[in-house]
């Protein structure tokens, strides 16, 4: 069989449980599994361990259903979450899948790098909240999909669309620098503006 994986993260600083919530939803597992998704893996932070248990306790009392995904989960990865979001890439024994993430900077530019479909969905709890501009004016440019809690389906079935169409990010400089540019060189470089 075919795998196909969404995997999602709501990074290393702030909870995010209505995320978790979201995609642990009912119709969004629905949704995932009409479009040919078998696996759903939870980056869930210091404190959404007890939201995937109370789930998976409602799996086994009949009380939720996870029509079919494998669902699984874990806190953190110290080295990064490079594997994860790579286990979304096509591969002989997997359809590309989707990252949906909080919309830090950090997690944008990582699965931007990897070349992942994505969907950040902004963390509108957070104070002084940057997440929402940035979601936007990516999506604006067409390197994601801004998702919403409210309604991650239709941001899946966007993803789809993405999927053919979607911006490639520069690629990231590796090693010394060489233009002397130090840190402002870098930002324009990751910015992707080249002289």
């Amino acid at each position: 069989m075919t795998q196909r994986v969404c995997f999602v993260t709501i990074g290393a600083t702030a909870a995010f449980n209505q995320l978790l919530q979201a995609v642990l939803n009912s119709q969004f597992l629905q949704t995932l599994q009409a479009s040919g998704y078998t696996k759903l893996l939870l980056q869930y932070g210091k404190d959404g361990h007890s939201i995937l248990k109370a789930f998976e306790v409602e799996v086994a009392s009949g009380e939720a259903d996870n029509h079919g995904i494998d669902i699984s989960g874990f806190d953190f990865n110290k080295l990064g979450l490079g594997q994860e979001m790579s286990s979304v890439k096509a591969a002989k024994d997997r359809t590309e899948g989707v990252v949906i993430s909080h919309a830090g900077s950090g997690s944008i530019l990582d699965a931007m790098r990897i070349d992942v479909p994505l969907i950040a969905v902004p963390n509108t709890s957070l104070l002084h909240n940057h997440q929402v501009d940035l979601a936007e004016e990516l999506a604006r440019q067409g390197y994601l999909v801004h998702g919403h809690l409210d309604n991650l389906s239709a941001a899946l079935a966007e993803s789809d669309i993405l999927r053919r169409t979607r911006q490639t990010w520069p690629q990231q400089n590796v090693g010394a620098d060489p233009s002397g540019r130090g840190l402002a060189g870098v930002m324009d470089d990751e910015m992707g503006f080249y002289d």
